[in-house]
């Protein structure tokens, strides 16, 4: 799972440059149709997305349209929450990947983070994931290392707490015993452009996103348990001189994307990988008088891989008929969620999704 945080504009990501009410909504900000790269129906990606277009070419990149819920929620907080427990009327304190988890082990190895804390989307009731920073997770050698080791193990005249602190002490050791070798083989430097991230940043996300997709194949190579992976980016809360910075964005995105997909292909393992890209919310239609947009609704998610099958899905949503000059959704993300916890996890959504079954149709060889 890719996050990219702040609010990505999904009509300068996935253009309708065809479409005059999009020239005349965007004026400056509007990209021409020989700018962008073209995917048929009218529609082209954005310019920095060279390698996702190949990607397309190969039918390895679906794009599902026009994806939100219902009565949206402009927070990026708020939006974000909702996606990631995927609980759209009311608040919830477990994520949709944490509720698989509590269906499936109590072993934190099955879902990691590529960061230092653990996003809501990977804590469940019972059960959660576990966080690998880039640089890697390195307990102590010294002594205070061994007495942390020493309260990892049970004793049978704990309480209830204090067993539960036992048992994730234990699994700290387990989880660095287990990830730490691959963090160790990524050299300790920073990726370019990391500083640049600053701008539009303040909903979160991590830069990197190229260190932590190489930390992901590395884990994926050497066999590790883990079922799900989650990476970030941030800086897409462009409500400024956006065009300059998402399409810099976009492009770090889809390097790291595609040189990720080439590194996968070459193992058995790598080619069952199935990447999914999502954002907390669209932008809205009309440009603002800073050469940005502000906070939307819907916009466009990309599933990738080996296993995917590519082109379009759902509708492209109307630049005329409008929710207060916002996109409606034609597509609600809990249909995304269900066809990879069916296709991907071998889970019934239901059970996950407090009872949403609908997919994607199609979505999956």
């Amino acid at each position: 799972m890719v996050t990219l945080y702040g609010g990505n504009d999904g009509l300068n990501t996935v253009v309708p440059a065809g479409n005059p009410a999009y020239a005349r909504a965007r004026a400056e900000l509007a990209y021409r149709p020989d700018d962008v790269l073209d995917l048929g129906d009218g529609l082209g990606l954005n310019p920095g997305l060279t390698g996702l277009h190949r990607l397309w070419a190969d039918h390895e990149l679906a794009v599902v349209r026009g994806v939100g819920y219902p009565k949206p929620d402009r927070s990026h907080f708020r939006s974000m929450a909702i996606w990631q427990t995927a609980s759209p009327a009311t608040a919830a304190s477990t994520g949709w990947l944490g509720r698989w988890l509590d269906t499936t082990t109590t072993d934190p190895l099955l879902a990691v983070s590529l960061d230092t804390l653990i996003p809501p989307m990977l804590a469940g009731a019972t059960a959660a994931g576990a966080s690998l920073p880039v640089r890697g997770l390195r307990v102590p050698k010294t002594a205070l290392g061994r007495s942390l080791a020493l309260l990892g193990r049970p004793d049978q005249a704990d309480g209830i707490w204090q067993a539960r602190a036992a048992t994730s002490i234990a699994d700290l050791g387990r989880v660095q015993k287990t990830l730490e070798p691959a963090a160790a083989k990524n050299p300790d430097e920073d990726s370019a452009g990391s500083d640049e991230n600053a701008q539009g940043a303040s909903a979160g996300g991590q830069s990197e996103l190229g260190r932590q997709l190489d930390l992901v194949a590395t884990l994926v190579e050497m066999g590790v348990p883990t079922r799900v992976y989650a990476v970030s980016l941030g800086g897409f809360d462009t409500h400024a001189g956006e065009r300059g910075t998402q399409q810099r964005l976009l492009t770090e995105l889809d390097r790291a994307l595609t040189t990720f997909q080439t590194r996968l292909a070459g193992t058995d393992r790598g080619r069952q990988v199935v990447t999914a890209v999502y954002s907390e919310f669209g932008r809205r239609v009309t440009a603002n008088a800073s050469d940005g947009t502000d906070h939307g609704t819907a916009g466009p998610v990309f599933v990738l891989g080996r296993g995917v099958t590519g082109g379009f899905y759902g509708a492209e949503p109307s630049l005329t008929d409008l929710d207060s000059g916002d996109l409606k959704a034609g597509m609600d993300f809990r249909s995304v969620y269900a066809s990879l916890l069916d296709s991907v996890l071998g889970t019934d959504p239901g059970a996950v999704l407090n009872g949403w079954e609908k997919r994607v149709e199609g979505l999956f060889t």
